[in-house]
């Protein structure tokens, strides 16, 4: 009897804990859902190289570690570093001529302001000529009355010469004065005419006119003047300015003192020597020289291949003496912390999933020895066969329905791969606990908010 209460008690035991294991796994089934078609991924940086060339040096090999600017592999810089020595010249060149250009221009400048002062002198002139033209005109009217005076002089004493009223010595003097007179008329008329030429002028002013009368604009349109504000103009248009043809020496010299508010000459002749055509050519052609230069140091550092990301070298296809071209596959490699699991889950359980729902991960490879932990992130736009090679044609009448499937990313949370490192196609068992609160971004959601990752300095929309 006491050996069959002891079988009793234990086959009791053995049911209670059988409840209990059975009880705790109910309830683990309500509150998780679980699959077994689950592996690691991540992400794949293939290497290229950016410039043709010749390997001289590879450092790495496959499932060497790299951080992110090591050296993978040299291509002989020689042809670049000739062609940075060419551009250099180049750059050069362009410099001397900018320098020589802007010489020119500074040349342009001072003939520009000594025409300047020419087309005032050649102005001043011309007021200067009619000035002189008045004078001569006075003189000559003041030895006209001289003439007159003379005249009736000796025409007074001649009829007394006879009577012994005038002697004869008298008459002979006022005979002299008389001549002297008409002579120095003939003079100061001369010197009229000569002044009215040289003015542009007939030497003998129309019927009705007189001596002195001359056009009003006589200073903006001497020939004079006009020639040496053609030779301003001339050296302006070197400079980029132009005043246009029909405008007067006045017009001129206002719109030219109008490019600056305050009328600083100075500051104008500043800003054309900065603008100057050919300063400007030589600039452009500085820069594109600089550009080129620029450029061909850039190839130049392109002969460096360095790793783009944190990884593991995988998949190396390169040896020293390759001749490679640019976009040509070298090597890979795989992140090792940019690492997260593909969970390929039910239609039938998808409803119970929402982004943040905490995930115990099982892999394989470690068995119970480890549990790592993750949290689902988002969830892949459409079913497994639909991203088929060859989607399924449910239209062609042999449709049989299968339970379709739709992969859900899983990120892992305080994962070091430095501790216990997951490999790429892993086989994964991931667990949602379905029933605790969802957390961080987008909990709760089926589909993630828009936020791209843009770093700064970069536009956010196209132009």
């Amino acid at each position: 009897m006491k050996h069959r209460g002891f079988v009793f008690g234990i086959g009791g035991g053995v049911l209670i804990i059988a409840v209990i294991l059975g009880s705790m796994e109910t309830v683990n089934l309500l509150n998780t859902v679980s699959t077994d078609d689950a592996y690691v991924d991540g992400h794949v940086t293939f290497v290229a190289a950016r410039v043709p060339g010749q390997v001289i040096a590879v450092y790495v090999d496959d499932n060497n570690r790299v951080h992110k600017g090591d050296l993978l592999l040299q291509l002989d810089p020689q042809p670049y570093q000739d062609q940075v020595n060419i551009e250099q010249a180049a750059v050069d060149a362009a410099q001397a001529n900018l320098t020589l250009a802007q010489a020119d221009a500074r040349a342009l400048v001072g003939q520009a302001r000594s025409l300047r002062f020419a087309l005032d002198h050649a102005i001043e002139d011309v007021d200067n000529q009619v000035a002189l033209l008045q004078a001569k005109v006075a003189t000559l009217q003041s030895d006209q009355a001289t003439l007159v005076r003379a005249q009736a002089d000796y025409d007074r004493a001649a009829p007394l010469v006879s009577s012994g009223a005038v002697t004869r010595e008298e008459l002979d003097r006022r005979k002299q004065v008389l001549d002297s007179a008409r002579d120095e008329v003939a003079e100061a008329l001369a010197g009229v005419y000569e002044v009215r030429v040289e003015l542009g002028l007939p030497p003998k002013p129309l019927e009705g006119h007189d001596l002195t009368e001359v056009p009003p604009d006589l200073d903006q349109t001497f020939s004079a003047v006009r020639q040496v504000q053609g030779q301003l103009m001339a050296a302006a248009a070197q400079l980029g300015y132009f005043a246009g043809f029909n405008n007067t020496p006045k017009q001129m010299i206002a719109d030219f003192y109008k490019q600056d508010p305050s009328g600083d000459v100075d500051v104008i002749y500043a800003k054309l020597l900065k603008n100057a055509p050919t300063v400007k050519v030589a600039q452009t052609k500085l820069l594109q020289a600089q550009t080129d230069l620029d450029q061909a140091k850039l190839n130049l550092s392109y002969c460096n291949v360095y790793a783009e990301i944190d990884g593991q070298i995988t998949r190396r296809d390169v040896n020293p003496g390759n001749n490679v071209i640019p976009g040509q596959s070298l090597m890979a490699i795989r992140s090792l912390t940019e690492i997260w699991v593909d969970a390929n889950f039910k239609e039938t359980q998808l409803g119970y999933l929402r982004i943040g729902q905490p995930v115990d991960l099982d892999v394989d490879m470690y068995g119970s020895h480890h549990k790592f932990k993750g949290r689902i992130s988002g969830f892949e736009m459409g079913t497994g066969s639909t991203l088929a090679l060859l989607p399924a044609e449910n239209a062609t009448g042999n449709f049989v329905k299968v339970v379709q499937r739709v992969p859900v990313r899983i990120d892992l949370v305080d994962y070091d791969p430095n501790v216990l490192p997951l490999f790429i196609g892993l086989s994964v068992e991931p667990t949602v606990h379905i029933n605790e609160t969802p957390t961080g971004p987008n909990a709760g959601k089926f589909l993630q908010m828009f936020e791209p990752t843009i770093p700064a300095g970069v536009p956010e929309t196209q132009p």
